[in-house]
């Protein structure tokens, strides 16, 4: 063999190393992932365990993957194998849609983009909607008699905001809501974990929070949600996405989806994160006693 020819063997040598290294490992069994918040976990711990009953596969957990950005490269290229999305975050974050309002729109264009553009099947909803929600105190929701965003707005002037990571560029997140309503806040909104808003919010850190409709600590908390009285937010169904290779691989999946199919109402979801966030209860014990009352 030449010189050159040993180079050239030696460099595509290099390059298929390269290539291989860099492929995401096959495990023999689903990888459930999940963002970083307790209600994701708790619907990856749902789905875990819905898979293992329903196949006896084992099924491995990576939750805590940060947000919507990182589980959908996480799935797309085959480390993770599933995880819960909404329809509404999917359809202006994910997929870069225009605003829609209708439920059944807003799922059938998701599902038709998911599946030609990343071969993603999204599975039936499981039953509720989780939307982004503007929470204040309830004490000052009572004192100035608030029960809308159009109402608060002549008062944000004087408020501190507290968001999440994704909200404060997200499409549907902040800028069009303050177009929509006039928001002016008093400075800058204060970015941090989602699971410090409601401490920011109750220490008086912040008067108003972005948060989501199915927390339990707005209950919890005496805390008041002010209507988006404008419909400014998208629908947000809770739909699993799962990789069209895994439900080749492991068609018991399906049967998992399927018996999970509008399972969940709002009411169930909160209780279900209130279990975790308050009760300091393991999610995996949370969900497990859930399947039960619902025989699953």
């Amino acid at each position: 063999m030449s010189r050159s020819s040993a180079i050239a063997t030696a460099a595509v040598l290099a390059l298929c190393v390269a290539l291989t290294s860099c492929a995401p490992p096959r495990p023999d069994h689903p990888i459930i992932g999940a963002k970083n918040f307790t209600e994701q976990v708790v619907l990856g711990e749902l789905l875990a365990q819905e898979i293992e009953a329903k196949s006896h596969l084992k099924v491995e957990r990576r939750f805590y993957l940060a947000g919507s950005y990182i589980c959908h490269q996480a799935l797309i290229a085959g480390r993770i194998d599933a995880y819960t999305e909404y329809t509404g975050t999917a359809l202006t974050a994910i997929l870069k849609q225009p605003l829609q309002r209708d439920p059944r729109s807003v799922l059938d264009t998701v599902r038709r983009l998911y599946a030609t553009q990343y071969n993603v099947t999204v599975g039936p909803p499981l039953g509720f909607e989780n939307t982004f929600a503007m929470v204040i105190r309830g004490d000052d929701a009572r004192r100035l008699h608030l029960s809308t965003l159009s109402q608060a707005a002549r008062y944000t002037p004087q408020w501190r905001l507290g968001v999440g990571y994704e909200f404060e560029q997200r499409p549907d997140g902040l800028p069009g809501l303050s177009a929509i309503y006039s928001l002016h806040f008093a400075e800058p909104p204060r970015t941090m974990d989602l699971g410090l808003l409601y401490r920011a919010l109750n220490a008086h850190q912040v008067d108003m929070i972005a948060a989501n409709s199915t927390d339990g600590p707005i209950q919890a908390y005496g805390l008041t949600v002010l209507d988006d009285d404008r419909r400014y937010f998208p629908p947000y169904q809770a739909v699993p996405l799962v990789r069209d290779d895994a439900l080749k691989r492991w068609p018991q999946i399906q049967s998992a989806l399927d018996a999970l199919a509008g399972k969940i109402t709002a009411a169930d979801m909160r209780d279900l994160n209130e279990a975790v966030d308050s009760q300091h209860r393991d999610p995996a014990d949370v969900v497990s006693a859930f399947r039960k009352t619902r025989g699953l």
